[in-house]
């Protein structure tokens, strides 16, 4: 690895004198696109800031983050495998990223770290601006780790009819179901759980879903969470199928369009919370001044 390539993935506030500096965090972190989005919300806002990358070593994200943050950093945003180091990192979190159970996005006021996390509120985000109705409906969520768990209370938070937690096992969906039942009640929402292989018993899945999210990291080697004989059974033409990976057609979003069913992968989410982010940092106003469904379209164009 060459000097500069290195400096690419440890960004020094020390650097940009007179720049509010900020970052992601993450191991792999050079195939991130947050960099580029930032820069055009930036753009878009008449922001001066720079967004760079930073990579800790598995076991340093701690102190990597308390020396950008010494040297002046003004926020982070934290991926993969990083969000649990993160929430552990923060001096206080925000009701939804207790509820998350991670953090992804980080900020500093007054010496005081705050962490948050904005993935739910990204997915929810992008399926409104994909017109999907979510007041109301039944909804399906496959997977019960820290995806799923991150994006369970923004969704809840749409008052939908149902929302079925399905994963390998029971275990930690019944756990989910608990962690977040309370905030079900309050949205009069139906929450339950079902084991993926549940999924092929039609008795089990007697009414089909209007949305089916793909919260697994199935997606990143091309396989699908469920079988075919569960996707026949949950997809119907007024289906609309979200893998939270992005990039391509992964097996979830081929069984769904073999069905009729509409699709999308997850790349608007990670538009929508690089937004949210955005706005955290720099302020609610210029909401009405960055377009981030233009900074979507350029990302798929390129």
């Amino acid at each position: 690895m060459n000097p500069a390539h290195s400096n690419d993935l440890h960004t020094d506030p020390n650097q940009f004198p007179g720049v509010d500096v900020y970052a992601v965090a993450g191991n792999p972190i050079t195939h991130s696109k947050s960099p580029a989005i930032h820069k055009r919300f930036s753009e878009q806002s008449n922001q001066k800031m720079h967004y760079g990358r930073l990579q800790p070593a598995l076991d340093e994200f701690a102190t990597t983050a308390q020396s950008f943050f010494a040297a002046g950093g003004q926020g982070m945003n934290v991926t993969v495998p990083f969000k649990l180091d993160a929430q552990a990192f923060a001096d206080e979190l925000t009701p939804r990223a207790k509820l998350a159970g991670a953090v992804n996005t980080l900020r500093i006021e007054n010496g005081k770290i705050f962490g948050d996390n904005t993935d739910g509120a990204g997915l929810v985000r992008d399926l409104l601006a994909q017109g999907i109705q979510t007041q109301g409906a039944r909804i399906l969520l496959l997977g019960a780790g820290g995806a799923a768990r991150g994006v369970l209370g923004p969704l809840l938070e749409q008052a939908p009819k149902e929302l079925i937690i399905a994963n390998r096992s029971n275990a930690k969906a019944d756990e989910l179901v608990q962690l977040f039942a309370k905030l079900a009640t309050v949205h009069q929402a139906v929450l339950q759980s079902l084991t993926l292989s549940d999924l092929e018993d039609i008795s089990k899945t007697a009414s089909h879903f209007d949305l089916i999210i793909n919260a697994t990291a199935a997606g990143l080697s091309d396989v699908s969470p469920i079988s075919d004989i569960a996707a026949s059974n949950i997809f119907i033409p007024q289906s609309f199928a979200y893998d939270m990976v992005y990039g391509k057609v992964t097996a979830f979003m081929q069984q769904a369009l073999h069905r009729g069913s509409r699709v999308s992968d997850g790349l608007g989410m990670l538009v929508e919370q690089a937004a949210d982010a955005f706005l955290i940092w720099r302020g609610e106003h210029l909401n009405e001044v960055i377009d981030s469904r233009a900074v979507l379209a350029e990302l798929r164009a390129s």
